[in-house]
Parts: structure tokens; C-alpha cells; sequence
């Protein structure tokens, strides 16, 4: 676990890098909002981290004040709009309480699939975000997410799956498994905030909250993470 921390810390300080190469062309404002975003990010990171790697108890217990977080969430955006648009709001509550449903049991998995899990999306968010600052040209779904650039994917997919090969050991298995297993894993992530996204954009609104300093509100920064568990409490059904 401490190989698997020595890794997180090389990918934050070239998340560092790249953070300072897309500030050089921000205002000082937006230069420090994302460097408030950026350090908020590395206390989430080791919070999570920790809990699932040495304390999977405590875990269990942030699994479920994420998921309430995240339907107060839900709920907050239906009715601070005046109840408007109950038909959008049925179906998101469906969906999340589905994918709430197979993150709650996610977090009742063994300690090395969670890390693993978690590792992969956390990659995933954070190189998807930098490349497409720096890279992203071609708009995926402009309507529902601006920000969303098919550099971005791509660009955060392969470095998720070059992390992937690097934890081979962690999960033992044979590396297309691995392979499938991630990309899995990051077509899940990226629905996930596809979705909230969608969410989002009905009541017209850019987070859910702001009570993550830099990120917005529980589920701007775990929507990916929900999504992602989800899938792999599903699979660990069929015994992949």
C-alpha cells in the first residue's frame, strides 16, 4: 500500500505540472480557484484513500454520507427550482437510487478492488480534466457538458489504463482482464458525470453545492466514483 501511495504522489506532482502549465494563461482569480480545487483534491484523495486501504470500516460509513449527501443534493435542486420539472427529477432519483443501491454494497468489498476502483477513476477525473485544458479541441456533448472534449477522454482513458498495468499485482490479474476491467471502469466514471451533468444543466445550475472548496458540492467530485463502484459491485455479481 505504500508503493500504491508513493504512485498517487507521482501522479499528483505531474497533476501539479500540468495545473501550472493551464494556470499561465489564467487571470490570478481563475489561476487560484484551480489551485484551491487542486489541493482540495489531494485532502480527498488521501481521506479516501487511507480509509479504504487501512480503516475499510470507516469507508463503509463515507460510502453512506456520500450517497445521502448526494440525494439531499438532488433534491435541493428540484425544490430550490419551485418543483419545476418533476418528470426530470422521478428519473434522476431512479437512477441514482439504482446506482446508490450497487455503490453501498461496493463498499462492503475487499480492500484491494476498492483502492483499485478508486485509483482508476480518480486518474481518470483528473488527466481527463488536464489534457482537455490543454489538448481539447473537439466537443463531445457541448449541450450537456461544454467542458467535455474528446481530447479529454482520451487523454485521461490512457492514462488510467497505463495505471491500470502499473497495479497489476494489486488485483492479480492477467493484464486484457485488466484492461477490461478499467475500461470498464472509465465508461462508468464518464457516465456518471455525464449524468449529473444533465441533471445539472435542466435546473440550470453549474454544481450541486459549494460546500467542497474548488469542486462544488458531493456529488460534482463523487458522481464518477458512484458511478464507477456501481459497476463494479454489478460485475463482482457475475464473479469477473
Amino acid at each position: 500500500m505504500l508503493q500504491i501511495y508513493a504512485l498517487m504522489f507521482f501522479f499528483f506532482s505531474m497533476g501539479a505540472i500540468g495545473f501550472w502549465r493551464i494556470n499561465r494563461k489564467k487571470s490570478r482569480l481563475e489561476s487560484r480557484r484551480n489551485w484551491l480545487k487542486y489541493f482540495t483534491y489531494f485532502v480527498i484523495i488521501n481521506l479516501v484513500y487511507l480509509s479504504m486501504a487501512f480503516r475499510p470500516l470507516l469507508f463503509h460509513y463515507l460510502t453512506l454520507f456520500i450517497l445521502l449527501a448526494g440525494l439531499l443534493e438532488i433534491i435541493h435542486l428540484f425544490t430550490d427550482s419551485g418543483w419545476q420539472k418533476p418528470i426530470v427529477f422521478s428519473l434522476a432519483f431512479l437512477i441514482y437510487a439504482a446506482f446508490a443501491a450497487f455503490f453501498y454494497y461496493f463498499g462492503l468489498l475487499d480492500s484491494k478492488i476498492l483502492v483499485f476502483t478508486f485509483l482508476i477513476t480518480a486518474v481518470f477525473d483528473a488527466f481527463c480534466q488536464i489534457s482537455g485544458q490543454l489538448l481539447g479541441k473537439q466537443k463531445i456533448f457541448p449541450k450537456v457538458s461544454p467542458n467535455k472534449t474528446a481530447e479529454g477522454f482520451f487523454g485521461g482513458a490512457m492514462v488510467a489504463i497505463f495505471t491500470s498495468l502499473l497495479l497489476q499485482n494489486l488485483l492479480d490479474h492477467p493484464w486484457p482482464q485488466l484492461i477490461l476491467l478499467t475500461t470498464g471502469i472509465i465508461i462508468f466514471a464518464f457516465l456518471g458525470d455525464l449524468l449529473t451533468s444533465w441533471y445539472k444543466r435542466q435546473y440550470r445550475v453549474k454544481d450541486f453545492s459549494n460546500i467542497i472548496p474548488g469542486h462544488g458540492g458531493f456529488l460534482d467530485r463523487f458522481d464518477s466514483l458512484i458511478a464507477a463502484g456501481a459497476f463494479i459491485s454489478l460485475i463482482s455479481f457475475l464473479n469477473f
